[in-house]
């Protein structure tokens, strides 16, 4: 009897035990079974959020690309305006000249300078000028500089210390004389240094620096790459005296005569920028031997073996 009772005995634990274990085992089934859906939803999250930046980047690149095409268009169109021919005929590559610039596209720029700052060795705008291409004023006023006035520099400036009392204001000055500028070819002698005391950036294929072109060099019979001042040039090719007073320069002066020493080789000197600008244009009817049987591959030739 007691024997049967622990054999029964064992037999409940052993079902116990067993029925606990597949309990635990389907428990563990499940929670595996939760932890891959769990993963499964976070690389599922994972993977839109990747995607969702990679278009975000795409979206990016390409609002990018239509600007920089946006930009590029809009350079164009100011190129074409301000050079005064389309880049169609003349290649955007040159970006420098146009076709000689009409009258009413020329001016003539003179500054006169005094000196500020340390020892008065700054270059500052006191006086500026500009004349049409039939040399009457456009502008000539005396410019308040922004620094105290250290050095008049009277005998070349011509500037007195009278002229700057009701002088226009450096900035004020600065915008109308931008505007007179704008879309105008410019012509002066040196005219950079009138450019940087002005702090100006006019376009370089619409400036004409008497300078440095060759052509009034090699006219005046000047040795190359060597720099010829404007009252040398006038008394060579103008037969024109100037900035020979002692109370100094005249801007108004020196603009009109750089303006007729630009005159002088216009017709030259644009020929001679359109040259230098002008792409060469293939020549079609040198190429068409190219379209000789000899030179087209065998698989395409109606005569070829096979």
């Amino acid at each position: 009897m007691i024997m049967e009772q622990d054999s029964k005995r064992s037999k409940a634990v052993s079902r116990g035990l067993l029925s606990n274990h597949r309990y635990l085992s389907k428990k563990v089934m499940l929670l595996n079974a939760l932890g891959n859906a769990k993963a499964r939803k976070k690389l599922q999250q994972r993977k839109r959020v990747s995607e969702r930046k990679v278009g975000d980047a795409q979206d990016t690149n390409a609002d990018k690309e239509v600007n920089i095409l946006s930009s590029v268009t809009a350079c164009t169109d100011i190129w074409e305006v301000d050079s005064g021919f389309c880049s169609e005929v003349s290649p955007p590559t040159s970006g420098r000249s146009s076709p000689s610039p009409s009258a009413m596209a020329v001016v003539a720029l003179d500054c006169e300078m005094v000196g500020t700052g340390p020892g008065g060795r700054c270059n500052e705008v006191a006086r500026c000028s500009i004349v049409d291409y039939h040399g009457d004023v456009l502008y000539d006023k005396y410019i308040k500089p922004c620094q105290p006035v250290i050095n008049l520099r009277t005998r070349w400036s011509g500037i007195q210390r009278h002229h700057l009392r009701n002088a226009t204001p450096f900035t004020e000055a600065r915008e109308e004389i931008i505007h007179i500028l704008e879309g105008k070819v410019v012509v002066g002698h040196s005219i950079y240094n009138d450019f940087e005391a002005l702090d100006v950036l006019h376009p370089c294929h619409m400036v004409r620096d008497t300078c440095t072109t060759r052509l009034l060099g090699r006219l005046a019979g000047v040795q190359k790459r060597r720099f010829v001042s404007l009252r040398v040039l006038a008394h060579k090719l103008l037969n024109r005296t100037i900035q020979a007073d002692r109370k100094g320069h005249c801007s108004v002066e020196d603009a009109r005569a750089a303006l007729d020493l630009y005159k002088l080789v216009e017709d030259e000197w644009e020929h001679e920028l359109r040259d230098d600008r002008a792409p060469e244009k293939p020549s079609f009817a040198s190429s068409n031997h190219f379209m000789q049987d000899q030179y087209w591959p065998n698989n395409i030739c109606p005569d070829a073996t096979h």
